[in-house]
């Protein structure tokens, strides 16, 4: 993984109330807060649990200012959700990058580790594998969004997400 344009890595931002996994599943066990802690203080909250098994977590945000919806938010969170999940679950990973980006007209997530990957296109190997991308993906695309998933097995995964800002 590239970090020439990444800082260093990011200490989880102070918070009152804890973040945990239950069943694999991060999950904020109280009301999210995005007019206190902002979309990215909110989606660094998540990475907790990441954190406190071994994943060195980097930020790349050069989105100052933007305002963003809070439907569009709390999607950017889900998505979040979703993907620190499976990386917690499958991944193996040793190192995460989480980039919010504005672009033309929109605002872009993208979650990046160098776990062990997968075969994108390999048949689900069991009855709840992929479900949760499958449903990220049909949100997003419903927001009007795109949804790029790279991933090759011992190459890491990559999650890009862009919603319209309009």
């Amino acid at each position: 993984m590239n970090h020439d344009d990444v800082g260093e890595p990011m200490e989880q931002a102070p918070a009152p109330t804890e973040v945990i996994a239950v069943k694999g599943i991060i999950q904020d066990q109280h009301p999210v807060d995005f007019h206190a802690l902002g979309v990215a203080g909110c989606i660094d909250r998540l990475a907790a649990p990441l954190r406190r098994s071994g994943v060195t977590v980097y930020w790349h945000t050069p989105h100052h200012g933007i305002e963003i919806s809070s439907a569009s938010a709390a999607l950017l969170y889900h998505v979040a959700q979703e993907t620190f999940s499976n990386t917690l679950n499958y991944a193996e990973a040793s190192e995460l990058t989480i980039r919010l980006n504005a672009v033309y007209h929109g605002i872009q997530l993208t979650i990046m580790d160098n776990g062990k990957g997968f075969e994108i296109h390999a048949a689900p190997s069991g009855r709840r594998h992929g479900f949760g991308l499958l449903l990220m993906s049909i949100a997003v695309h419903d927001a009007g969004g795109t949804v790029e998933i790279d991933s090759e097995v011992g190459r890491g995964t990559s999650v890009r997400v862009t919603l319209p800002l309009d």
